[in-house]
């Protein structure tokens, strides 16, 4: 009977402590979530949140463009890229774990101010405080096995009237058959999320291969494809009027990345507006303003940080591929190159 009595003693003092932990986990549990929005009035996309619950350790921002961020405080402010209702949640945490959560619609108006640009209106070389060149052949490391010498010279890099003219020509130099340029803002201008657009004309001839891309500022250092690359236009004289867009990195390289194409009318014979719109969520690629593929941005892969822009027009090569015997020259016309953010 002793030990029965011990044995009940010992389950009631289990039950209330049990009860007691049960009570005590309650009163700490997070409660009265408000969360506030204030949207700034100079269109810049930038919003201030403020959350605020009882016994909350901390908070999860989701913001509806795919983003979410973790705050200590509830406090954050976040830059929209996109003009658009959105629909943000936002959980609170306690210690043990438990959550509660609550949305907030709010309506973003965005104007992309433009922060960098060549118009190409002196004649003559390009700026040299805004690009440099890559010269030489596919052996010094960046090639395709093309069959083009990259120069700076003006017979394949010039501007006339108001236009940037990249000029791929059939001759031989320095062991190559054919002489080219490929010009780009590495070491001078590079830039993280927003839109850029160039307005070009494309060269007429089989085996050509203009390309507008950009790759990561830290290619030197991390190479590629973990760098990343973003190819806004790609185009095959081969494939009259096909354009691709594609993005390279670890697992999508080569011939495997993820991408795109369009078919537009006049792609040699008329300027057309090539652009990406660039964010932590996702990139779109346009033509002329219509959209044509859209890829999930995400911190697992490397197009969230500084990238440069690329112009060329490459000779064959893997994507060029056979060039036409007849082919003489021709050359990719540039009308300007503009960076919004």
């Amino acid at each position: 009977m002793k030990n029965l009595e011990i044995f009940m003693k010992a389950v009631l003092a289990i039950i209330f402590i049990s009860c007691g932990s049960e009570d005590k986990g309650s009163d700490t549990l997070p409660a009265n979530l408000v969360v506030n929005a204030t949207v700034s009035t100079d269109k810049s996309g930038k919003v201030t949140f403020n959350a605020t619950a009882d016994n909350a350790t901390s908070y999860v921002f989701e913001f509806g463009d795919g983003i979410s961020e973790v705050s200590a405080s509830g406090n954050t402010t976040y830059k929209y890229f996109s003009t658009g209702n959105y629909t943000v949640k936002v959980t609170a945490y306690g210690e043990n774990g438990q959550s509660i959560n609550a949305t907030k619609e709010i309506t973003v108006d965005v104007v992309l101010a433009m922060v960098w640009s060549d118009e190409f209106n002196t004649d003559g070389q390009p700026d040299g405080a805004k690009w440099g060149y890559d010269i030489g052949t596919g052996s010094n490391g960046w090639g395709n096995n093309e069959a083009q010498y990259y120069t700076s010279r003006p017979e394949n890099v010039t501007i006339t009237g108001g236009i940037l003219k990249i000029t791929a020509r059939k001759e031989s130099y320095s062991g190559s058959a054919y002489t080219s340029a490929r010009m780009l803002t590495k070491g001078k201008y590079s830039f993280k999320y927003g839109r850029i657009e160039v307005k070009a004309k494309l060269p007429e001839g089989v085996g050509t291969w203009p390309a507008i891309w950009m790759l990561g500022d830290n290619i030197s250092t991390a190479g590629w494809p973990a760098c990343g690359e973003i190819d806004i236009m790609e185009h095959r004289g081969k494939e009259l009027n096909k354009i691709v867009c594609a993005l390279h990195h670890p697992g999508h390289s080569g011939g495997n990345p993820d991408g795109s194409t369009t078919t537009i009318s006049g792609a040699t014979t008329a300027f057309h507006r090539y652009s990406a719109e660039w964010t932590p969520a996702y990139i779109r690629f346009y033509v002329d303003d219509v959209l044509f593929y859209t890829f999930v941005n995400s911190s697992s892969v490397p197009f969230n940080q500084n990238f440069f822009v690329i112009l060329n027009v490459a000779m064959g090569g893997t994507f060029g591929g056979t060039i036409d015997p007849a082919f003489t020259s021709a050359s990719m016309e540039v009308d300007y190159v503009r960076i919004y953010q």
